[in-house]
């Protein structure tokens, strides 16, 4: 079944019913219906915004950019960013596809989680992270109608608890290689130079976000 959410589907070709197949059987339900959701608030927000972007590549930037997660594609030593990215890189170098877009989508995996920088760049780059703001962080909550948030967790359900769900998929994704969790540097300056300085915090973001789970 693939259902209309107010005028977005997951295109209907073979490269995206391979990728559905791909995801839907390494990850785990949550990350599976995750990363569906991230798809359909990617491809509204291009919309919205008036971005032209190529429906297959972000359904496989959306689709595995939590692939990095899973253990089938967890490297012992790469950011889990960087394998979901590798994982896709693969996957489209397999089925003949150009290498700029598969460089394209390597990129919008890979700085999924870097904030402040997708949005300058390529429009595919800028919406899977605008997905996944969404419906992790619940950033833009307010930019969709109560209508399209509800039809697509209806179709692809957060659950009872994802808030903790989610953050507990993404420890154990990360948790044998912490070395890789080395991120803003600057926070880190200012943290030394200002003892008062309160850093922002990932998982009270989430918690905190109009998501009512």
């Amino acid at each position: 079944m693939n259902p209309d959410i107010d005028g977005i589907r997951i295109p209907d070709s073979a490269l995206a019913r391979e990728i559905t197949e791909l995801v839907r059987d390494t990850a785990s339900p949550l990350l599976f219906h995750h990363s569906s959701r991230v798809y359909y608030f990617a491809a509204l927000a291009g919309r919205e915004r008036g971005l032209k972007f190529d429906p297959e590549l972000l359904y496989c930037g959306c689709m595995f950019h939590d692939l990095g997660l899973t253990h089938r594609h967890s490297s012992a030593c790469e950011r889990f960013e960087v394998d979901g990215a590798n994982a896709a890189r693969d996957f489209l170098g397999a089925r003949g596809i150009a290498p700029y877009d598969i460089d394209t989508v390597w990129t919008a995996i890979a700085l999924h989680t870097t904030p402040g920088i997708p949005q300058h760049m390529h429009p595919l780059i800028a919406l899977v992270t605008a997905g996944v703001e969404m419906d992790v962080l619940g950033l833009t909550y307010d930019r969709y109608s109560d209508a399209q948030r509800e039809a697509v967790v209806r179709e692809h359900p957060r659950g009872a608890r994802f808030k903790e769900a989610i953050l507990q998929a993404f420890y154990d994704g990360i948790r044998h290689k912490p070395e890789t969790t080395f991120g803003n540097v600057k926070a880190d300056v200012i943290a030394d130079k200002e003892p008062g300085f309160a850093r922002g915090n990932f998982c009270s973001v989430i918690r905190g976000s109009k998501w009512p789970s």
